[in-house]
């Protein structure tokens, strides 16, 4: 009978099942295109592009700053400007509430950060979009640091570097947001005239007002590789024309192809385009 009874005693406390388990939840990832899962760590390291098919997903504002401007470093302007909810909306919950959300969840005053740095050696300005921050949307405060960027770049005779990733104005400020259109253009054009540089670089996605007004008015329109442009989505588009749209409609190759846009380049090589670029411009 010894061998039916137990000779050691239980242990008191033991590992709860849950906590035996190799935690892995949130380390790794899909990707959209190939469907390759892709450890994050690898992924962040490569600058959100997947190693297996060179898929491009999304960054955030401020790993691009450090993607394009030397070192990582650089001074940032009107980070304070934030919005004040001009119109007191509310749809399913109050505009205010979202903002202090996405704030929370960003880190940012809104959805741009309009830095100072070096990019390859050179001084710029760079505007950087974040979608994170209520889809990338263009409100009044994203219009005026766009438009104030503009203009620093202007005063100082700075090339000014704009990466929109956004779903285009922001419905919660009603007209107020599609006065940036006008604004920003205005100050680009004061820009052009004086002959300083402006590149653009379009993300995925960069649709709406964004894509109708700055977006689309560099002296140089570089998209990355597979980025979703325009200003209607495909869905509304066939509603109206009633038409099937091409395969890759509204993708950058296609637009590329179409003589919208003058390049598309790879995450990797964007800093030295962009470098060679005004060297171009200003030689």
């Amino acid at each position: 009978m010894a061998w039916f009874r137990r000779e050691k005693k239980p242990v008191e406390k033991p590992t709860p099942p849950e906590e035996r388990r190799v935690r892995t939840e949130g380390m790794w990832t899909k990707c959209e295109a190939c469907g390759q899962i892709i450890w994050k760590k690898d992924l962040e390291t490569n600058w959100n592009v997947c190693p297996r098919c060179q898929h491009h997903f999304r960054l955030s504002a401020v790993r691009r700053l450090e993607l394009l401007l030397d070192d990582g470093q650089w001074i940032e302007h009107d980070g304070a400007l934030e919005s004040t909810d001009p119109l007191d909306f509310m749809d399913a919950r109050p505009y205010s509430e979202r903002l202090r959300e996405a704030q929370q969840k960003t880190g940012l005053a809104d959805a741009i950060l309009t830095a100072e740095g070096r990019l390859q050696g050179r001084t710029v300005i760079c505007c950087s979009m974040e979608f994170g921050f209520i889809g990338g949307s263009m409100g009044a405060v994203v219009g005026e640091k766009v438009t104030r960027a503009a203009e620093l770049a202007l005063a100082r005779r700075l090339p000014l570097v704009i990466v929109s990733c956004s779903g285009g104005a922001r419905m919660m400020e009603g007209a107020i947001s599609l006065m940036q259109m006008a604004k920003i253009c205005a100050a680009l054009g004061r820009l052009d005239r004086a002959a300083v540089p402006y590149i653009s670089v379009l993300a995925d996605p960069t649709t709406g007002g964004v894509t109708a007004s700055y977006a689309m008015l560099g002296d140089l329109n570089i998209a990355e590789p597979g980025a979703l442009i325009g200003f209607a989505g495909p869905r509304v588009i066939e509603q109206t024309i009633r038409q099937k749209l091409p395969e890759g409609f509204q993708r950058a190759e296609f637009l590329l192809a179409h003589g919208f846009l003058d390049a598309v380049v790879h995450r990797k090589e964007l800093k030295q385009y962009i470098a060679s670029a005004l060297d171009f411009f200003l030689a």
